[in-house]
């Protein structure tokens, strides 16, 4: 077996959550995923959009207000959003889920992927405040919802160490096969600043693929008897345009998740002192994390709350010199998923000799309602917790801010041109192809996609080991 990845494994991490890293070899990890040909920018324009570290954008020069989706990124280095992401794996619920794939099965993919991802509700000691949260959420709007949908901590991909967890990167759902040592056992081949350029195609199966080592230039083509590209969603569909394999819903069906933000200081006095210390990430001060599950029908949003050690916002301490805990509200929004929402790729190519593409996306009407809708949420759910702070009033982010881009290479029930792959992620028309990611969830999601994608991805596997090993 060979995996290939066009990045670095940046600091040698094998695949590691960047935030488990020390500051020092963090950012060195930042500056060399910064060298990457696709993230180097240039002079931009004044309130150009800033890319999340480790990341880059689709569009190095986007402004927020322009059309399609400005804020779209993605990462190039071993491990891909895995060494970045926040790690929050709520299940999917009501109409977030795929009606035809068989319940049972793949409620037993999604315990295989919580075991795969190491995930867990424990992940931060229980304090005053995440009780206080999850208490208020469950008076003010536990009503009518199931038990597995009540307010809650929220599960995250972690290993509990402390008051910080060690947070879960692709070398923990690795485990051995993340050392050079234990791919080596096991023979399994890993190539970093390797692009894949092309798959090779003949009749109805792929042959192979074309390698081209970014360091060298050298090219090389490797047989294969299978193939699944994990690509993300803009650059596996990319992949496989370059290919000339271009099923009608290639790229189609792109879903992003609008995500409205707020502030929120919590009814609670703990006698905190006010912290005024800058942090590289802010995320590094989150002390626990709360989930408000997506409810059909009132309430078709995936509430994040995440408490905060140090507000954003400067506030003015209490008389004592102390200060109120705070948490940052992620409202999360379910989209209507339209086929005109896609990638459009041109004949002109990108700094890696790939196809570029440009992505268009627009809110319809109902998503808009949907938006103003969370707007209400986001204050409701202030009041109910304390209060919207000044300056932390609820706002929509540019699209393209979740990171959670789904559906254009979606999986579904028949060859029917509206999806590209079957139920196991096997690509229409071809006998060895599969493809795993978040471009494969065909269904209007709200919450964090990355759980249900490891569990289609573990369904594929599950299919390439019965036909072709």
């Amino acid at each position: 077996m060979l995996m290939v990845e066009a990045g670095a494994d940046l600091q040698l991490s094998g695949g590691a959550n960047m935030r488990n890293l020390p500051p020092a070899e963090r950012e060195a990890a930042y500056a060399q995923a910064r060298v990457f040909p696709l993230a180097r920018v240039g002079d931009m324009p004044e309130g150009a959009l800033k890319a999340r570290p480790g990341t880059f954008l689709a569009r190095p020069d986007a402004l927020p207000g322009d059309p399609g989706m400005p804020a779209a990124a993605m990462s190039s280095n071993l491990g891909g959003m895995g060494a970045h992401w926040t790690c929050a794996c709520p299940r999917p619920g009501d109409s977030e889920c795929i009606g035809f794939l068989d319940p049972e099965r793949m409620d037993a993919a999604l315990t295989r992927a919580e075991e795969y991802l190491s995930v867990t509700q424990k992940g931060f000691p229980e304090t005053r405040a995440t009780r206080h949260v999850v208490s208020r959420l469950r008076e003010a709007f536990g009503a009518g919802r199931s038990p597995e949908r009540q307010p809650q901590p929220m599960p995250l991909a972690c290993r509990p160490d402390g008051d910080r967890p060690k947070w879960a990167g692709v070398d923990m759902v690795l485990g051995p096969l993340a050392t050079p040592e234990g791919r080596a056992s096991a023979g399994v081949g890993l190539r970093s600043g390797t692009l894949c350029r092309r798959l090779l195609t003949e009749g109805n199966r792929v042959t192979g693929a074309e390698l081209v080592d970014l360091a060298s230039g050298r090219i090389e083509r490797i047989s294969a008897g299978a193939v699944m590209v994990a690509g993300d969603a803009l650059r596996t569909p990319q992949l496989l345009h370059a290919s000339g394999i271009r099923p009608a819903a290639l790229g189609r069906w792109l879903n992003d998740q609008p995500q409205v933000i707020a502030l929120i200081e919590l009814d609670l006095e703990t006698g905190t002192r006010a912290k005024d210390r800058a942090l590289m990430d802010g995320r590094d001060g989150v002390s626990g994390v709360s989930w408000l599950p997506f409810h059909d029908p009132e309430f078709p949003f995936h509430a994040q709350l995440m408490q905060m050690d140090t507000s954003p916002i400067a506030l003015p301490p209490l008389p004592d010199g102390t200060t109120r805990p705070v948490v940052g509200l992620g409202l999360f929004l379910a989209k209507d998923v339209q086929e005109d929402d896609r990638i459009v790729f041109d004949e002109a190519t990108d700094a890696l000799g790939m196809p570029r593409f440009r992505l268009d996306y627009r809110l319809t009407e109902r998503d808009r309602a949907r938006v103003e809708l969370a707007m209400d949420w986001a204050e409701r759910i202030g009041a109910a917790l304390g209060r919207i702070v000044p300056r932390g009033a609820p706002m929509l982010l540019p699209a393209g801010s979740s990171l959670h881009y789904q559906g254009t290479h979606r999986i579904g029930p028949a060859d029917d041109g509206s999806s590209v792959c079957d139920a196991e992620g096997r690509v229409w028309g071809y006998d060895n192809l599969y493809l795993g990611g978040n471009g494969a969830i065909p269904t209007a999601t709200a919450c964090n996609p990355t759980l249900t994608a490891v569990a289609l991805a573990l369904l594929a596997a599950d299919r390439v080991i019965e036909r072709h090993l």
